[in-house]
């Protein structure tokens, strides 16, 4: 079992965060056996100290020609984002910058979005061990359009990031909310661009869980003030009772 701290968004991450994080779990009576608190032999463990992993995997796509620089604003990605979409998932970009083809003159990701040009109409399968075959369509008119791998405030994306750090740690079973099932597809993607099988690095397998909710049916999620493990021992309960909530056997 390993513990991760993505902390890679510098607005959203903070150092009392991570320490409570790891607080909270050993609570609930999750253990792992490599960590930020407890090292391992592939660390580091926290995503902020991995920048160099990312750099190298961001010039092997753009030198492959993976990927396009892009510079629409959060304005023009509004518009789209009013079309009707996936609610857990990101709106498709339509493809506007998709033909630049002067990705090599960047030397460096900051100062733009750089999207990976997913293959148009390629249809991407998986086997997920507790929701069954997956089967989506990549392209802008499909399931997914080109996503963002590098932001423009120099931060690598999540897809990006993820998919990096499970190869370099042999990642081989990942369980992770219904919510993500989408990025399963886009991240087999980038193994296959990044060439991770030809370096020995399987796709590993895939657990995706049904969310929690609340009484309305919606979401846990911080966008919607849902409580914190934090805020639910707060107020008195039990580890057992924050389990059995979440429909822990």
């Amino acid at each position: 079992m390993i513990l991760r701290n993505e902390d890679l968004d510098p607005q959203r991450s903070r150092a009392e965060f991570a320490r409570a994080m790891i607080e909270d779990l050993r609570w609930l009576g999750i253990r792992w056996s490599e960590g930020p608190d407890c090292g391992g032999p592939y660390g580091a463990y926290s995503q902020s100290e991995r920048r160099a992993h990312y750099l190298e995997a961001w010039r092997r796509l753009r030198d492959g020609g993976f990927l396009y620089p892009c510079t629409c604003s959060r304005k023009d990605l509004a518009l789209v984002a009013s079309a009707p979409n996936d609610a857990d998932d990101e709106p498709v970009y339509p493809g506007t910058c998709r033909e630049r083809n002067d990705a090599a003159e960047f030397m460096e990701p900051a100062g733009v979005n750089w999207r990976f040009r997913v293959p148009e109409g390629e249809v991407v399968e998986f086997a997920d061990l507790n929701l069954g075959r997956q089967r989506y369509v990549a392209g802008h008119n499909f399931d997914f359009g080109d996503f963002l791998v590098w932001r423009r405030d120099d931060v690598p994306a999540y897809q990006l990031a993820v998919v990096v750090d499970d190869a370099a740690m042999r990642i081989t079973e990942i369980v992770r909310g219904a919510d993500l099932l989408k990025s399963t597809a886009r991240q087999l993607l980038l193994m296959r661009a990044l060439g991770y099988a030809d370096l020995g690095y399987a796709a590993p397998d895939y657990f995706h869980c049904e969310l929690v909710r609340d009484a309305a049916g919606a979401r846990l999620a911080k966008r919607h003030d849902a409580l914190s493990i934090r805020h639910l021992r707060e107020r008195g309960l039990t580890a057992e009772n924050v389990l059995e909530m979440a429909g822990w056997p």
